[in-house]
């Protein structure tokens, strides 16, 4: 579908879903574990926890960062004991990072401040019925996300 064809209206609503979804997006990453992580640090055990074990160059990829600053973040991230370490069994010549039980229990413990941070949030500024509203749009968005 061309731009031209879609009815102003629409294009605005689209513009201000987006703005709205990322503007959110920030403010969840900055809501964290008392500011032991940074953003990028955060974002590797996220990724980690969502798709499973990788190699070094899979994260940078992954991440859109190079190789060195890969290394930096999953040195500290290593430092912090949330990672293991383990040779790859197709190439041993390459390492397999995943999270270790700490790690796990980081990137959960993340999720649930995160979760407590916009549950409180909802409570805070809407009312019972904007929420009601919010919570029946939901299927709504979800739809679009996966178009």
């Amino acid at each position: 579908m061309y731009m031209g064809e879609i009815p102003p209206h629409v294009a605005e609503s689209a513009g201000w879903i987006r703005g709205v979804v990322a503007q959110l997006h920030r403010r969840l990453r900055h809501v964290d574990n008392a500011g032991i992580l940074t953003p990028s640090q955060s974002a590797v055990l996220h990724r980690l926890h969502r798709e499973g074990p990788a190699t070094q160059g899979e994260l940078a990829a992954a991440e859109h960062v190079r190789q060195q600053s890969m290394a930096a973040t999953l040195g500290v991230l290593d430092e912090l004991g949330y990672l293991d370490r383990t040779p790859d069994p197709a190439d041993r010549r390459r390492v397999v990072i995943s999270l270790s039980g700490a790690g796990r229990d980081t990137v959960r413990g993340i999720q649930q401040h995160r979760d407590e941070w916009l549950a409180q949030a909802l409570l805070d500024e809407l009312s019972p019925a904007e929420l009601d509203a919010v919570t029946r749009a939901l299927p709504l968005l979800q739809r679009v996300a996966e178009h």
